[in-house]
């Protein structure tokens, strides 16, 4: 998905070289060292080429389960990249390049729906409002269980407790991963997932008249 190499023009009218080759960076780099030689370099530096290289599908991959559409995962994924670019010199090395690559990710994800959902309620009135159903009941066991039907449950979360479970849960983010990228501490996040299961809980309940 090489969504940066025929696209992605940054607004300035540089253009990110993502052809160009990375064998100049040695393998063994970590993500850190190449980030820092990243930030002094100019539009077409090898070792931000070797960080897109390295991160593309991982960019794309929590694009996707944040968007849910691959369209619109594509579209995002762009974006992130076009950010990272532009906001390279600001990384300060105090957690994990990876870290700080999803949060900017997170953002800009979370900017995109948002504007998206404004959008929808300007063109269509009440299309906010989500009505979540299902075909058949599963067991009690099934409804509580995160994984069951997923997208669906999550949809009755706003947008930042929807992004905070799918970096907890489906990429396998720790809390203080999760502090890092969402601006909070460890406790704070241990405390905001354990509201959102609960939510959910009830939440499939409702759905499918699943009873304690």
């Amino acid at each position: 998905m090489d969504w940066l190499s025929n696209s992605g023009r940054p607004k300035d009218g540089t253009r990110l070289n993502v052809d160009a080759t990375i064998s100049e960076q040695p393998a063994d780099s970590s993500d850190e060292q190449l980030a820092a030689r990243a930030a002094r370099e100019g539009s077409d530096g090898a070792a931000f080429t070797a960080l897109m290289e390295r991160f593309r599908e991982r960019v794309w991959r929590v694009c996707w389960r944040l968007m849910g559409s691959v369209q619109d995962a594509e579209d995002a994924a762009q974006e992130v990249f076009v950010r990272l670019f532009f906001e390279r010199g600001r990384f300060a090395g105090r957690s994990r390049y990876s870290t700080w690559l999803h949060a900017v990710a997170i953002r800009t994800c979370l900017s995109l729906r948002r504007s998206r959902s404004r959008r929808r309620r300007r063109e269509e009135p009440g299309s906010e409002r989500i009505e979540v159903t299902a075909d058949t009941k599963p067991s009690a066991s099934d409804a509580v269980d995160a994984n069951h039907d997923i997208q669906k449950l999550l949809e009755v979360l706003d947008e930042e407790d929807r992004a905070l479970v799918l970096m907890r849960f489906a990429e396998n983010h720790d809390y203080e991963e999760l502090a890092e990228m969402f601006g909070t501490s460890a406790g704070a996040c241990r405390m905001r997932i354990s509201r959102i299961r609960e939510k959910l809980t009830a939440t499939a309940g409702r759905i499918w008249g699943v009873t304690e």
